[in-house]
């Protein structure tokens, strides 16, 4: 009976249990954000500035971060929804979507939705990033949108950039020990 106090008041003991506690909470947070979002990708940080619309600059948000566009280093939330649910207008109406390239498959792309239609019964989109001069050349059909954007936090997605570079990694691992 005496052995639990004496491996409780062990400090290895009490920081493996924090560890694991601090990943159960890490897990929990992103699946149940998946869950509660309908998406497998609920939080995203934006890589590219395709949808700024500043002239001239380059857009990390960093000179105007409130601005009513995406710009890199943001980290927006994305939400499930029907193909149906999308509002496909020009800009700034229509609703900003994730979606898989069509071509690729693999990357995902945040652009707005700026028309829609169907093609062979299915919802396809036109979609076209806000500071781009034309829109995308491939519809983007409904199955591969992933969800659309409903919030855009500054800034937070730099956190996310950093990391995705082999030095970030390093530093983090540096960190960790």
């Amino acid at each position: 009976m005496d052995i639990i106090p004496k491996i409780w008041e062990n400090e290895y003991v009490k920081t493996a249990i924090m560890v694991i506690l601090l990943i159960a909470v890490v897990f929990g947070f992103w699946y149940g954000s998946q869950l509660a979002l309908n998406t497998q990708y609920p939080a995203l940080a934006v890589a590219s500035g395709s949808m700024c619309k500043i002239e001239h600059m380059y857009c990390d948000g960093w000179s105007h971060p409130f601005s009513r566009t995406l710009h890199v280093g943001d980290l927006i939330i994305v939400q499930g929804v029907d193909p149906k649910e999308i509002k496909a207008a020009p800009e700034p109406y229509g609703d900003i979507i994730v979606f898989h390239q069509p071509l690729s498959g693999n990357d995902l792309i945040v652009h707005r939705a700026i028309a829609n239609q169907t093609i062979d019964g299915e919802i396809c989109f036109t979609t076209k990033g806000d500071g781009n001069t034309g829109s995308d050349s491939v519809p983007v059909p409904g199955d591969q949108v992933v969800g659309k954007v409903i919030l855009r936090i500054p800034w937070i997605g730099h956190i996310a950039l950093f990391l995705h570079n082999s030095s970030g990694i390093f530093i983090i691992i540096i960190l960790i020990v």
